[in-house]
């Protein structure tokens, strides 16, 4: 059995069990904290990110001599950070090949080499976080908790679903059928894990590592090589996630190239070549809606997994505590300047008012509540920034502006004071009816959010849950203090395929996704295709090869 395996397996069964439990567990802890991950670790590791700008990041993969990459700072700082260049054809078939003796390996021995991965990619998690922070946007320590140890949870929940899914059939059984007078029939029966072939994953610029950890992981235990393919603008965090996961390779005695990365830029996109490759076998993919269709319709025999885009929504009937719902929203409009695939978009207000512990509040009032929130989470300048990081893509900023255009502003976004050289913008809040459905119907991803007044609660709940369906969601959340709303808008979202979040008002927040409780994505509507992590998510990317022998009667 792997070594690794062995010095591991105790944080695999863990996981496996709170995934069947579901109660709060991590293995990495999120505090950024000297005593947890040395006293000189954040130093140590920022300098490490700076010296591995404006320099080639050598891999030792297969390569055509050139270099590529053009990644920018959304915070102004030069990258100038280059990668191996390759042909998709040649990568793939690096892949495939190495993926030969890895597929032939153990159970365990994948396993294990993915358990030591994560371990190690854990201990670089300040070197991560500068990458994520300079690619994605995100304020620090966001990056270095959902860059990092948030990812590195979602990377072992898919491989402990992948190791329970792997194991339900025993290695080998003697299969013995009784003929009544006669000698039974008995067969020697083994069973052995055959992975599909070569992955692929499609990251994002926003989330590069918590939203391909689980493909790439779960993919790999499987059996199958995988090529990740981030997005341009955001290589570096896979790109030193690979290093370390090759180096494991290496000593594990496997080839490398199991694991690969496939880089490219805006202005010179490869990410087709590989979709339309007759030998890749596995997609998972995170993106926009649109080319995420076009990934489905090209991908041949593929089999394809998706995390896409939705209108997440907020519907309020009534609140027992009016002050913290408001600051709750308002934190969850902020937070990565709403540029989290959970954030809420569309906020449902009955056009008559709510009910509420300072007693009945206008539309207009929860409006003015929502803003004056805002203004109060995002009037220090500091703490805007913290909260609200940068802009990952300039066209987001063209969004907001044109936002203000689609109804009443309730809340102009502004640039925060201080974030020189960065792209920044607090959240703009616009007033629409329900009716101006071309406003609020469609994804407009960003710090954008939209307050809609709707006839009443039951119109609320029918069109927040109706666009869940229609148009995705990811997250829903409710404010009522009436258990038959509460009942009908949890049964609603049921059908729409959306979790949905109720009466939130503490330090918890409807953009978050807890491993091994939470299932980010449904599967259950245009969102996505996929759930992270359920069983379904894992056990496509294998089959079971059966060989059946008579047994000696000797």
């Amino acid at each position: 059995m792997s070594k690794f395996f062995e010095a591991h397996k105790a944080t695999l069964f863990q996981a496996v069990k709170t995934s069947k439990s579901r109660d709060y567990w991590s293995a990495y802890p999120e505090i950024a904290s000297g005593k947890i991950y040395g006293e000189t670790a954040k130093d140590d590791q920022a300098a490490e990110f700076e010296a591995l700008l404006g320099n080639p990041f050598k891999l030792d993969q297969p390569t055509n001599g050139n270099w590529t990459g053009a990644e920018t700072s959304p915070y102004g700082k030069k990258l100038g950070v280059t990668y191996e260049d390759a042909s998709a054809e040649d990568i793939i078939a690096a892949s495939k090949a190495a993926g030969k003796s890895w597929g032939s390996a153990s159970v365990e021995e994948r396993v294990g080499v993915a358990l030591e991965m994560l371990e190690r990619i854990n201990k670089k998690s300040f070197l991560i976080a500068n990458a994520v922070m300079h690619t994605s946007g995100q304020a620090f320590m966001m990056a270095f908790q959902a860059g990092g140890p948030h990812a590195q949870d979602r990377g072992l929940e898919a491989v402990a679903y992948a190791y329970d899914a792997m194991t339900q059939t025993p290695n080998e059984v003697t299969w013995t059928k009784p003929q009544g007078k006669h000698d039974p029939i008995v067969l020697d029966k083994k069973f052995r894990v055959v992975p599909r072939g070569v992955a692929l994953v499609i990251g994002c610029a926003t989330f590069p590592t918590w939203n391909s950890y689980p493909g790439m992981f779960a993919s790999m235990v499987t059996g199958n090589a995988v090529i990740i393919k981030p997005h341009p603008m955001a290589i570096l965090p896979m790109a030193i996630s690979i290093k370390i996961g090759r180096d494991v390779l290496k000593e594990a005695g496997f080839d490398p190239n199991v694991l690969m990365l496939a880089a490219d830029t805006v202005d010179d996109p490869k990410t087709k070549d590989f979709v339309i490759s007759d030998d890749v076998n596995i997609i998972d993919f995170t993106g926009s809606n649109a080319f995420g269709q076009w990934v489905r319709d090209n991908a041949g025999n593929a089999q394809v997994y998706t995390e896409e885009a939705g209108v997440n929504a907020i519907t309020i009937h009534s609140t027992d505590n009016l002050r913290g719902m408001a600051s709750n929203i308002a934190f969850s409009l902020s937070l990565y300047s709403g540029q989290m695939c959970t954030t809420p978009q569309n906020i449902f207000i009955p056009r008559d008012g709510i009910q509420t512990n300072d007693g009945k509040k206008s539309f207009d009032d929860v409006a003015d509540a929502i803003k004056i929130s805002l203004d109060k989470l995002l009037g220090d300048p500091a703490r805007a920034a913290a909260i609200l990081g940068a802009v990952q893509n300039p066209a987001t900023l063209e969004r907001v502006e044109a936002a203000g255009k689609l109804g009443k502003v309730v809340r102009g976004s502004q640039a925060v004071d201080g974030m020189d050289g960065a792209r920044s913008a607090t959240p703009t809040v616009v007033a629409v009816d329900a009716k101006n459905e071309e406003a609020y119907m469609q994804e407009r991803f960003g710090p954008i959010s939209f307050l809609i007044a709707c006839d009443d609660i039951e119109d609320a709940i029918a069109r927040a849950a109706g666009s869940a369906k229609s148009h995705g969601a990811i997250t829903a959340a409710l404010y009522s203090t009436n258990e038959d709303v509460i009942d009908a808008a949890t049964e609603a979202y049921a059908w729409g395929g959306a979790p949905l979040s109720i009466n939130l008002t503490g330090n918890i927040y409807v953009n978050q996704s807890a491993a091994y409780s939470d299932f980010h994505v449904t599967g259950a509507n245009p969102s996505g295709n996929a759930s992270l992590t359920d069983g379904a998510y894992v056990a496509n990317r294998f089959r079971i090869a059966t060989v059946r022998r008579q047994a000696s009667m000797a």
